[in-house]
């Protein structure tokens, strides 16, 4: 179960907890390639918007929602909860007549139905969740997910890990003295979540238009168009659904715990692609970094797995124990030798911190992406 952090401020966050959704998006920008192969946006900002449903392409039912409502005047920021997702994502195209907007006062295309799980009056600061290091035994128990989104840029919805979520979830807990408010609906008020004896209000926007991001990617791929934002979205939608890729990935859909993309793995630029850890029971625990490449595979890739190793040691090992398995996805076609030698390199080195090199190409028959993996 991965849990979402979602960016609010004062307006916008009333209107979430009163109508129960989570919603993102970029000012005016719509989506016009859904479900279609072509679009009359610049490739910068469509896959500004292909990272933006990247990101609400990991959110499955039954996942954890905690708001953060941007600091205001002399309020500080803090984090509220907790929530779980209650439907898959939905498109609500922008405009003026978009379900909502005038309340919210921006423009959310991306969007989820939420549901009350464990709701708290009172919110933690953003001081006391990422800055006090009181119960804090070394730096690697710090939430980075959340330190290095402060750093890197205003991004709307960020996944954190599961230790992550627990030490936040467990400051909110303490906070209210671990006593949840109970109602029929949920609002905020004086700096507050309140809970209401009134009825829930009903969402009343349209929630059937799904994501589909295939076409536009077979096209660019087939056109020679730079597609690895859209090939990032179309894995992290599919995973836990899609045979080939579950195979080649050896998903076990009853075991997976956790998703993330664009997972911040330091203070510079680097970024996992997609990662996921699966708990198959309470001791063989496994966490999957994926590198993905819209080109075809070569030398440099393993460099920069390694380095996404050397911080999941650091950074995630010693707060939650598991095997390291790495996996690199590329599109099909043969291998150098230089390459073979660099992945086998990559394996030699590993001393039993990592397991080998997982290799997987991808093909397209002009309708579905087939993954295979593929020994060398």
């Amino acid at each position: 179960m991965t849990t979402h952090v979602f960016i609010v401020n004062e307006q916008s966050f009333k209107v979430h907890l009163e109508y129960m959704f989570v919603g993102t998006g970029a000012k005016d920008k719509d989506v016009d390639f859904n479900g279609v192969t072509n679009s009359n946006l610049n490739p910068q900002a469509e896959n500004g918007l292909i990272s933006m449903m990247s990101d609400f392409s990991r959110v499955r039912i039954g996942d954890c929602v905690l708001f953060y409502v941007q600091a205001s005047g002399k309020k500080e920021g803090k984090f509220y909860g907790i929530y779980q997702i209650n439907s898959t994502p939905f498109l609500e195209h922008s405009g003026n007549n978009q379900y909502l907007r005038a309340s919210l006062g921006k423009n959310l295309t991306f969007r989820a139905l939420i549901k009350p799980y464990k709701v708290y009056a009172e919110g933690v600061t953003e001081w006391e969740a990422l800055d006090e290091i009181k119960g804090i035994n070394a730096p690697n128990q710090m939430l980075w997910s959340l330190i290095y989104r402060k750093l890197k840029g205003n991004r709307g919805n960020t996944m954190i890990t599961i230790y992550e979520a627990e030490r936040l979830f467990n400051l909110i807990k303490t906070k209210n003295n671990n006593s949840i408010i109970l109602g029929n609906s949920y609002s905020y008020d004086n700096n507050k979540q309140v809970a209401l004896n009134v009825p829930q209000k009903k969402y009343a926007g349209n929630t059937q238009s799904h994501f589909n991001i295939l076409p536009r990617l077979i096209y660019k791929k087939q056109n020679k168009k730079a597609f690895e934002a859209h090939l990032q979205m179309f894995i992290v939608q599919n995973i836990c659904s899609h045979h080939s890729l579950d195979n080649a990935l050896k998903i076990n859909p009853k075991t997976f715990e956790w998703l993330g993309n664009e997972v911040s793995c330091g203070v510079g630029m680097q970024r996992i692609d997609v990662m996921f850890s699966q708990k198959n029971d309470d001791i063989d625990r496994e966490i999957v970094p994926i590198e993905l490449k819209a080109t075809s595979a070569n030398i440099d890739n393993v460099r920069q797995l390694s380095r996404y190793i050397d911080w999941i040691e650091q950074y995630y090992i010693s707060n939650r124990p598991s095997t390291i398995r790495p996996v690199l996805i590329c599109k099909a076609s043969k291998l150098r030798n230089a390459t073979k030698q660099a992945f086998h390199n990559f394996n030699a080195q590993a001393n039993g911190r990592y397991l080998p090199l997982e290799y997987i190409e991808y093909t397209d028959n002009g309708q579905m992406l087939t993954f295979t993996k593929t020994q060398y």
